[in-house]
């Protein structure tokens, strides 16, 4: 059937105006994180209450203000992401900062979360944070381009340094083109709608994360879920939907995974997927965001594990926090998947685009990546160490893959209930941090997350962790659980 030249790249037609008289929406994405210093507090709120007294627009002053929480989150940075990420000491004075805040965190991270990090004054191992190459921050672009971009990209928002780290992730990636998000999350809060629209078909896996559950909902579509990682369920969902769906030949149909699963730690098994894609004609949205600078020989992500070509998939996204240790996302295709996004996509097109110090990071970690693939090597040696020492676990079974850098802990038999499995779990994530100074972290669901997997404990396996780190999570885990789990019964 024929197309229209106003018709979107995937095929529904679009009435967007240009870039130039598209509305701004003041207050974009912001990044925030706990203060390392009293100094960076007081640096933060004079540079807000210059930005706000200098600025006559709301979108402006909103940027400052987006400005200055990523300055104090970026002077609380060490070095420059080439750099392997090491402990750090207790701040008095940040101590003193957090003390003062109503909020009561039971976990204040007071420092940059390395292989070791400071909670509430005490140096633990940190296996609660995605850093999985070890990076630290970025500071050496700080001096060159400030903390803020004061707009988003397409009214005088795009700093050159961002169409740098577009072209280095397109190149590193052998895609068309890249473009770039101000938060990870958004991505696929925002590439999912820009695409699927009300009447599309979507086949989502039912362990997909919070974020994209997120895009599913916004996207009006029909979803229809099937049984997490099973390509059975997949292909009889497949076939059941384009049967009953007369129209579905007519219709924009899509696949949505993860390539490392955040609820599970597994690893979607890519190749089979591809082969239903190809079979019922549908297409594949793929989220990265785990397994980008991770799977692979060289980092390049699950189609280098699988030795799939990338242009098998249609969109890939990804977000930065994870193995480039930086902020903001990004989607990765064709020129007319990327250009559709740039009046399409309402995370790019009304947020204030990432701060220039954050691209240059992932620059900087991308070259490192690069230049030292022996990284991948530790980080694989790590996770191999850790579920080796995990795999005899009293109460508590290893249900992630091997190669998985999450490390996933669920409960051999649940209590029926899962408010009680959380309590249950949250009691030995405590324990261990209280006992032995092991910071891990559990799934923690809310009443919106519509993922139907159980929750359990997750332990992310940073190639920076020495075996020493290792061994005393593992021993630690399994006394912990022991005790907690035979207090139950």
């Amino acid at each position: 059937m024929g197309r229209s030249p106003s018709t979107t790249p995937l095929g529904r037609s679009s009435n967007m105006a240009s870039s130039a008289s598209l509305p701004i929406i003041s207050g974009g994405l912001s990044i925030s994180t706990s203060l390392s210093s009293s100094s960076s507090s007081s640096s933060s709120s004079s540079s807000s209450s210059s930005s706000s007294s200098s600025s006559s627009s709301s979108s402006s002053s909103s940027s400052s203000s987006s400005s200055s929480s990523s300055s104090s989150s970026s002077s609380s940075s060490s070095s420059s992401s080439s750099s392997s990420s090491s402990s750090s000491s207790s701040s008095s004075s940040s101590s003193s900062s957090s003390s003062s805040s109503s909020i009561n965190h039971s976990s204040t991270v007071f420092n940059a979360a390395g292989p070791h990090t400071i909670i509430n004054g005490k140096e633990v191992v940190n296996f609660a944070s995605a850093n999985y190459l070890g990076f630290e921050s970025c500071t050496s672009a700080l001096e060159k381009y400030g903390v803020g971009s004061c707009g988003p990209r397409g009214f005088y928002g795009t700093v050159d340094v961002h169409l740098d780290c577009e072209a280095r992730i397109a190149k590193f990636l052998g895609t068309p083109d890249c473009i770039l998000y101000p938060y990870g999350l958004s991505t696929m809060f925002s590439a999912i709608p820009a695409f699927c629209k009300k009447g599309d078909i979507i086949i989502a896996d039912e362990g997909v994360h919070w974020g994209i559950q997120n895009g599913l909902y916004l996207s009006r579509s029909t979803i229809v879920y099937f049984k997490h990682n099973d390509m059975e369920s997949l292909q009889s969902t497949l076939e059941k939907v384009t049967l009953q769906n007369k129209r579905a030949k007519k219709l924009r149909r899509y696949i949505v995974v993860e390539a490392v699963y955040q609820n599970s730690g597994q690893i979607a098994p890519l190749d089979e997927i591809i082969r239903l894609k190809e079979k019922y004609h549908f297409r594949v949205l793929l989220d990265e965001s785990n397994s980008f600078g991770v799977l692979g020989s060289s980092g390049r992500g699950i189609t280098e594990h699988y030795g799939v070509p990338i242009e098998k998939i249609d969109i890939i996204t990804a977000a930065m926090g994870h193995a480039l240790a930086t902020e903001g996302g990004f989607c990765v295709g064709s020129v007319r998947i990327t250009d559709h996004q740039r009046l399409s996509s309402s995370g790019y097109v009304f947020s204030a685009s990432l701060p220039p110090y954050l691209p240059a990071a992932a620059i900087t970690a991308i070259d490192v990546l690069v230049e030292k693939p022996d990284l991948i090597t530790k980080l694989n040696k790590n996770i191999a160490v850790l579920c080796k020492g995990l795999s005899d676990i009293r109460g508590l079974q290893l249900v992630s893959d091997v190669k998985s850098p999450i490390v996933f802990l669920r409960l051999k038999n649940s209590t029926g209930s899962l408010m009680c499995d959380s309590q249950l779990l949250e009691q030995i994530a405590e324990q261990v941090l209280k006992e032995d100074l092991v910071f891990v972290v559990t799934s923690k669901r809310s009443t919106l997350d519509k993922c139907r997997l159980p929750v359990g404990i997750r332990l992310f396996v940073s190639a920076a962790h020495s075996e020493s780190d290792l061994r005393k999570a593992s021993e630690s885990m399994k006394r912990v659980a022991a005790a907690v789990l035979a207090a139950r019964d």
